[in-house]
């Protein structure tokens, strides 16, 4: 509709709905309990050496969320990566979200690297086809062995874990 909430709003409303929908919606606590896991995120076992890793061979690492600056800032501090990124990036630096172009323009805006040049990694089937159709090459992070979703622009590739990324690239 053209209209733009940041992430920490629209999940905020959408727990609101889903605590609503099964009968919770009084139930202060468990709300910001749940909200409050956003700040206590850990990452998978294998992240923090895989993106080592990556580091040490010379890669340059970045987020390109739909999560806000302050949840992205807070989720990798309390994860431990924060210093391995060479740039954080939220969709609250162009108003829309991913799967828009105009989200996936900021790598090339913020760190100068052409759509071909990049490896986008994610867990959404949705965010991997918008990532593939603007010309990124794409990896798709398939922890629980889920069918690839029916959208065009597939994953190039599929990773169980992080696990064997360093020797991937």
């Amino acid at each position: 509709m053209g209209l733009h909430a940041d992430f920490a709003e629209v999940t905020a409303e959408a727990l609101d709905w889903a605590m609503e929908a099964r009968g919770l919606g009084a139930d202060h606590r468990l709300r910001a309990r749940l909200l409050a896991l956003y700040d206590g995120l850990e990452a998978y076992a294998e992240v923090p050496a895989v993106l080592a890793r990556l580091r040490a061979g010379g890669a340059r690492l970045a987020i390109l969320s739909n999560g806000t600056p302050a949840m992205l800032s807070s989720a990798t501090a309390s994860a431990g990566i924060a210093p391995l990124f060479d740039a954080v990036l939220s969709v609250e630096e162009v108003g829309v979200y991913k799967p828009s172009a105009r989200v996936y323009d900021l790598v090339e805006a913020r760190l100068g690297l052409p759509p071909r040049e990049v490896l986008f990694i994610s867990s959404n089937g949705w965010d991997i086809a918008g990532a593939a159709r603007f010309g990124f090459q794409t990896a798709w992070v398939n922890r629980a062995g889920l069918p690839v979703d029916r959208l065009p622009h597939g994953p190039q590739h599929i990773l169980r874990d992080l696990t064997a990324l360093p020797d991937f690239l």
